[in-house]
């Protein structure tokens, strides 16, 4: 049930219930999670909530829909998969490992895409302007892998608390 109530909230995080410094939430580390600890057939729904959660969003805010979300439901896609790699073996050296690299991708792909077919057009399509877009990209990444970090460290370490110290509780009982 962990994983439910870290993804409630991360939506809380992305509804605006709980003020955060920008990208500084715990939506990456809720989806790791939940690739980690639940079974197969229920990898989808997070997905699914946080790609809902994007399209209304989106429609409150009178955003046109874009490619752009594409990339970000990928991203969602490709955490969950993440979870489920370090899931046989959890360690806190994996999830790190984890985290940083679902960072770093999510960098990489989403400033890409603002480069190539942003609405905006912010940025010229030569070298110079795919460096300067991750350049201005940087301040976001740095509190999106600060947050990742953080709150997949909270999560996995509060579930390791709560493994333990249920374990303690049923050989106190025995």
């Amino acid at each position: 049930m962990l994983a439910y109530l870290f993804v409630l909230v991360a939506v809380a995080f992305r509804v605006g219930f709980i003020a955060h410094p920008m990208n500084f939430t715990p939506l990456a580390a809720s989806l790791l999670y939940f690739g980690a600890k639940m079974p197969r057939k229920q990898l989808w729904i997070p997905v699914v909530v946080f790609a809902a959660l994007d399209v209304f969003q989106n429609y409150r805010n009178g955003y046109a829909m874009s490619g752009d979300l594409l990339v970000s439901w990928a991203f969602y896609a490709a955490m969950v998969a993440l979870g489920m790699l370090i899931s046989s073996k959890t360690s806190a050296v994996r999830v790190a490992g984890a985290s940083m690299a679902g960072s770093v991708v999510f960098f990489l792909v989403s400033n890409f895409a603002v480069w190539v077919g942003g609405a905006l057009a912010m940025y010229p399509k030569t070298l110079a302007g795919l460096m300067e877009c991750y350049a201005m990209g940087l301040p976001f990444f740095r509190n999106g892998l600060t947050g990742d970090l953080v709150f997949a460290g909270a999560f996995f370490g509060l579930s390791a608390l709560v493994a333990k110290s249920s374990e303690k509780a049923l050989k106190h009982a025995a």
